[in-house]
């Protein structure tokens, strides 16, 4: 058995990719995309007819409209392969506007239902901002599932978890990033792998403490630059994977064994805790790490939003 059948015994793979046309090999479940993974994929010749057609049939209306049924035709045709959830997310321009985010969302929502696709196949993916963990909590009350995403803290992630989002995305590999450029050459590649990454052990931390209380948001292990983090998290309920290290994992036969275990946490002990808006807006302002990278994740994709607009403008 390679390593990608094995993980699927412990784990809902999802393919992290705008490039639906790669999927079908590595059969995941589930699958997620962003301004950048779209961005990339229509500068593709096989999806420029999707884009020019999308272009043509919606001229003359709102150019953010226009986008998110850009962003909907993608979805449509991976939902068309894939038998889980795809995640679409909402303009990371508005990651700081509560009322606007849930605006989008529901429109997105709309559109995906025109297209006769069901709500519960859906993720609407939002920002771990403060705004944005209101808007999907919002969203949730109205019975639409969110993705919360560019979550890089234990903060962030016991916010959404009060909000009883559907699922989180901790970036495994961003975090990995910073604690890598921090450290400089005294990084020794060796001594922080596998559980010993940064990143990792984020995700354990907070997989552990959802499964320990019994929150039943999904935790999502997301942004992997090596397949060690990926093995690392076997167990996680979904890691959401690029093609290239999907086929890394398939191309593998190296043993592959459970890493987090739901039965194993509940018997860990923890201390709960709770974060309103003053108290989450301190965690972050201490964990420089995470605001960092909230920041840079945003801007990143606040630019490809600007570079997708431009595209739609011809």
């Amino acid at each position: 058995m390679n390593q990608l059948d094995a993980l699927k015994q412990f784990t809902t793979v999802v393919a992290d990719t705008g490039d639906f046309k790669q999927m079908a090999a590595f059969q995941p479940t589930d699958a997620t995309t962003n301004p950048s993974l779209i961005l990339k994929a229509v500068q593709k010749p096989d999806y420029a007819p999707l884009l020019k057609d999308t272009v043509a049939k919606f001229h003359g209306r709102p150019l953010d409209e226009v986008m998110d049924r850009l962003l909907v035709r993608f979805g449509c045709e991976i939902l068309s392969i894939i038998p889980g959830r795809v995640s679409t997310e909402v303009d990371a321009r508005l990651s700081f506007d509560t009322n606007a985010t849930v605006a989008r969302g529901e429109r997105l929502i709309e559109l995906y239902q025109s297209h006769g696709i069901a709500c519960d196949r859906v993720l609407i993916k939002v920002a771990a901002t403060w705004e944005g963990i209101c808007a999907a909590e919002q969203l949730e009350r109205r019975g639409i599932h969110t993705n919360l995403t560019l979550l890089f803290s234990f903060c962030q992630a016991v916010a959404c978890g009060q909000a009883r989002v559907q699922l989180i995305s901790p970036f495994v590999g961003r975090i990995y990033d910073w604690y890598k450029r921090t450290a400089g050459a005294a990084w020794v590649e060796a001594d922080r792998a596998m559980a010993h990454d940064p990143g990792v052990q984020s995700v354990t931390q907070i997989y552990n403490y959802y499964k320990r209380f019994g929150i039943a948001t999904e935790v999502m292990g997301a942004s992997f630059r090596n397949a060690g983090q990926i093995t690392a998290l076997a167990g996680c309920d979904l890691l959401t994977i690029s093609p290239d290290l999907l086929a890394t994992l398939a191309a593998s036969d190296a043993p592959l064994h459970r890493a987090l275990d739901a039965t194993a946490a509940q018997a860990l002990d923890l201390q709960h805790v709770h974060f309103d808006e003053n108290a989450f807006r301190l965690a972050m302002n201490e964990d420089a790490m995470a605001t960092e990278k909230l920041a840079e994740g945003i801007r990143a994709f606040c630019a490809d939003a600007v570079k997708l607009d431009q595209l739609l403008l011809g």
